[in-house]
């Protein structure tokens, strides 16, 4: 008798990939014989990053959506826009070469930081391209940060450092629970079996 016959089946098989169950359920859930397979411990390390993917990505996508719906922050000028922050932090931005750089064309750096927030929020939400969409999220973020809350006294007051410290978990982790990313990769798992198996 094998450890895969005491425990009704070979525990690969079971897990699956990233929070994706096999034959089993997902990790954590109630598996055969009415116990939690993998323990609470195990299912909430293996979730620990999903409350940060939904708040970033629900917060990204919100973000995107209010520039390319609010009518003042795409103008040239004016109160609310883009072209009036970048000026008001002009000279206390930490890399004034990406102020003047944005300063060029205010409407279409508005219409591209809206439109990558977008995209990083979905990817993220969505789990698809997690690291790429966390790379992304990383630099607005960043660019944020050196630029309009650069000058924010003391430096914790500013919301953008802390939104680049948030990405980084995600970066370095993907979305391995509840993602198409984690789907995809059980997938060409499955495919694989069937080839090499």
């Amino acid at each position: 008798m094998t450890l895969g016959d005491r425990t009704g089946g070979d525990t690969a098989s079971r897990t699956g990939v990233g929070g994706i169950g096999g034959s089993g359920g997902v990790p954590g859930s109630v598996g055969r014989g009415g116990f939690l397979t993998g323990g609470l411990r195990a299912a909430a390390a293996r979730h620990a990053l999903l409350p940060l993917r939904l708040f970033l990505g629900v917060t990204f996508v919100y973000a995107g959506l209010d520039k390319l719906t609010d009518s003042a922050f795409l103008t040239g000028d004016g109160p609310g826009s883009l072209a009036q922050t970048l000026e008001s932090v002009r000279g206390t931005a930490g890399a004034g070469w990406l102020v003047e750089l944005a300063q060029q064309s205010p409407e279409g750096f508005g219409v591209a930081i809206a439109l990558g927030e977008l995209a990083v929020g979905v990817g993220t939400l969505l789990g698809l391209w997690a690291r790429l969409a966390a790379v992304g999220g990383v630099l607005i973020s960043l660019s944020l940060w050196l630029t309009v809350s650069w000058s924010s006294e003391p430096y914790y007051y500013g919301n953008d450092l802390p939104y680049l410290m948030a990405w980084i978990p995600l970066v370095l982790a993907g979305s391995p629970a509840y993602s198409v990313d984690a789907l995809l990769a059980l997938r060409r798992r499955r495919r694989g079996h069937r080839i090499f198996g």
